[in-house]
């Protein structure tokens, strides 16, 4: 195995420095006849190596320097045209989610240009005309339907088996996805089969013209930012050597665009030898408990300053009054006070309502990056300083056990 940097025995004075700076361990000095130090010259340990080349910047005499190796990536890369959105529906019923992405789509293909077209891409069977009409409308320029009895249900195996044929055949640039139950549970597995990367949970994307660091030519390259460290950093990723550049985003993360009704596209029916599912769909049972918070313009949030599960009836009532529903903090579904599909945030729901009032919430960044699409946040806490207010648009500073009751009790007068 050879190392990513070489040390030049006529150069190297055996000072150790590059041995104290490297943080991986992978050097060390050793006995050599001819060194410049009697005995001691700096070798390196090629399977420890990193690569960070901290021992290049701390070495005083230039005698270690990186090696640039050859990058190995997709074959014929410029090869690889067009912005794709995987389109998941159920029952002939497309994702919101999926306009979402058409409406983001939009703008990626007008940033990446020199004719770039936006695509869907519809699994299923027995497809309704309305779902591929409603992408078009949506801003898909080309529509790629794979319609065969053995996507009439979600099954991982077959999905990634389709989603990656029509990408081995068609060469696309770009691929989107809904991190749906769905999107979350195949996507990445495509991924790994077409050999590309693939980055999770963004909140923002853009196209531009990006220096490629390890050869130095100009992409145009899809950055792809999402929280990283707990939310404490946004980390923007990119795939400079490998297509197509993959990427999953959250419901509500993007608004969706006016549907055109007149505008026109193609529809392309694939037809695929896809494998046989491994599993089969025996009977659906829903989860009563289960609560789609996304689907609500009110919501009415309670954090760990509601003290205790009781004190949520408050909630339910105020939600009641608004036709609202509920929806809550992480602290509360560990503590056990709600059921984790009311939990907003980073690691639950991103939501999007017109109005979101929370009680007890101090706003730690991982549940402001899931509130950042509520057109009017008002926020109650009794902290002035709490990071919800940097956010809220109306903020009452005050213990939510009297204010809750008496909006509760105004809102019942009326």
């Amino acid at each position: 195995m050879s190392a990513p940097i070489f040390i030049d025995p006529k150069l190297c004075k055996g000072c150790g420095k590059c041995v104290k700076g490297c943080g991986f361990g992978a050097l060390k000095m050793v006995d050599a006849p001819g060194a410049n130090k009697p005995g001691k010259l700096a070798e390196v340990d090629a399977a420890a190596c990193k690569a960070c080349n901290a021992c290049v910047t701390a070495c005083p005499f230039k005698a270690i320097a990186e090696v640039k190796q050859k990058i190995y990536g997709t074959e014929h890369i410029e090869d690889y045209k067009d912005i794709w959105v995987f389109a998941e529906q159920n029952g002939g019923r497309v994702a919101e989610v999926a306009y979402e992405l058409l409406a983001k789509g939009v703008e990626l293909k007008n940033q990446r240009g020199q004719g770039a077209k936006l695509a869907a891409v519809l699994l299923g069977s027995q497809l309704p005309k309305a779902a591929e009409d409603s992408l078009i409308a949506a801003g898909a320029d080309v529509v790629y339907k794979v319609d065969d009895p053995s996507l009439a249900d979600y099954e991982a195996n077959v999905y990634v088996d389709a989603v990656s044929q029509l990408i081995v055949k068609h060469r696309p640039e770009v691929v989107l996805a809904g991190a749906t139950a769905v999107g979350r549970a195949f996507f990445a597995r495509v991924a790994v089969k077409v050999r590309t990367g693939l980055t999770a949970d963004c909140t923002m994307l853009k196209i531009e013209e990006t220096e490629n660091k390890d050869t130095g030519a100009l992409q145009m390259l899809l950055h792809q930012t999402r929280p990283a460290f707990g939310g404490n950093i946004m980390a923007t990723i990119m795939t400079p050597n490998h297509r197509p550049q993959m990427a999953t985003v959250r419901p509500k993360v993007f608004k969706k665009a006016p549907a055109d009704p007149k505008r026109k596209g193609q529809v392309l029916a694939e037809a695929l030898k896809l494998i046989a599912p491994k599993t089969k769909l025996v009977k659906v049972v829903k989860d009563p408990a289960a609560i789609d918070i996304t689907a609500h313009d009110i919501l009415v949030a309670g954090g760990r300053g509601l003290k205790k599960e009781e004190n949520f009836k408050l909630l339910f009532r105020l939600a009641e009054l608004l036709g609202g529903e509920v929806a809550c903090s992480r602290a509360c579904v560990d503590a056990g006070w709600c059921s984790v599909t009311r939990q907003v945030g980073q690691t639950g729901k991103t939501v999007a309502p017109k109005l979101y009032l929370c009680f007890g919430i101090s706003g730690a960044i991982q549940h402001l990056e899931g509130i950042r699409g509520a057109d009017t946040i008002v926020a109650v806490n009794s902290d002035p300083n709490a990071p919800i207010f940097g956010v809220a648009d109306l903020g009452i500073v005050g213990d939510l056990f009297e204010i809750l009751p008496l909006l509760v009790k105004e809102l019942e007068s009326k």
